[in-house]
């Protein structure tokens, strides 16, 4: 079963529907998920992704059988991890169990990756035989560090939640029973936030990591805010001491 979205207020939810296989991605499931991701795009009010999946592991990565099949334009693997990355809202990673292969680069393309005990996971290209794409290789350098980019890549060692997240793989790890909580809590508060600035902080604060930043896009995005509806709004919420309204305008 392909990838399914789910919309509900602020939030979107990506869930991953092959329990019986750990969750392995098939060639029809790339433009399924740009697409779901391009429809979160065009949704104003939607300010939270959370991609999840159902059973034991998050995902087992890409069916190898398949690895050349991952590579057609418009709707190859790595485009689809782009998308993910890119997608305008605040993403997060429900990393409940193993995560191998090029899930591994799904998951980091998420904002957010919150983790239990029992999540594992490594990335055994070289084992395979296969090189990896570069805005794969760029990611894991970027949100994990060149040297342990090259332990993760040229050993493919595996690496336990503890060491996922000593590493920075995981951005959250807490206990199996408090998983959805931390998940359902970090949702809430993201939601909260004022559209313009979440969405324009979280885009350049991942160029800003790739070198790839425009100072005049800031600037235009400072300039939206500072004479924004939101902005007033916040500042009137604050002295009245309610929770602010906003709208993205």
């Amino acid at each position: 079963m392909t990838p399914e979205l789910q919309l509900q207020n602020h939030v979107a939810t990506i869930t991953l529907k092959r329990p019986d296989v750990a969750n392995r991605l098939a060639p029809e499931d790339l433009p399924v998920l740009i697409a779901h991701v391009q429809r979160i795009n065009e949704l104003d009010d939607v300010r939270v992704l959370v991609l999840r999946s159902e059973g034991k592991y998050f995902c087992s990565g890409y069916d190898i059988s398949e690895v050349q099949n991952s590579q057609e334009k418009g709707s190859s693997f790595g485009e689809m991890v782009d998308a993910i990355e890119q997608c305008r809202a605040v993403t997060i990673g429900v990393i409940h169990g193993g995560v191998y292969g090029g899930a591994t680069d799904m998951a980091l393309a998420c904002d957010f990756r919150v983790g239990s005990p029992s999540a594992e996971m490594f990335m055994p290209a070289a084992r395979l035989g296969l090189h990896f794409y570069q805005a794969g290789l760029e990611r894991y350098v970027t949100r994990l560090g060149v040297d342990t980019a090259k332990r993760l890549f040229l050993t493919c060692e595996r690496l336990d939640s503890a060491e996922m997240k000593a590493c920075g793989f995981l951005t959250h790890l807490v206990e199996p029973d408090a998983l959805n909580l931390t998940v359902a809590r970090l949702t809430e508060t993201l939601s909260a936030m004022a559209p313009l600035p979440l969405f324009g902080m979280k885009k350049h604060l991942n160029l800003i990591a790739r070198g790839q930043h425009d100072p005049a896009a800031i600037a235009q995005d400072v300039f939206q805010t500072v004479h924004s509806d939101d902005l007033k709004e916040g500042g009137t919420a604050w002295r009245e001491k309610r929770k602010p309204v906003f709208k993205g305008r």
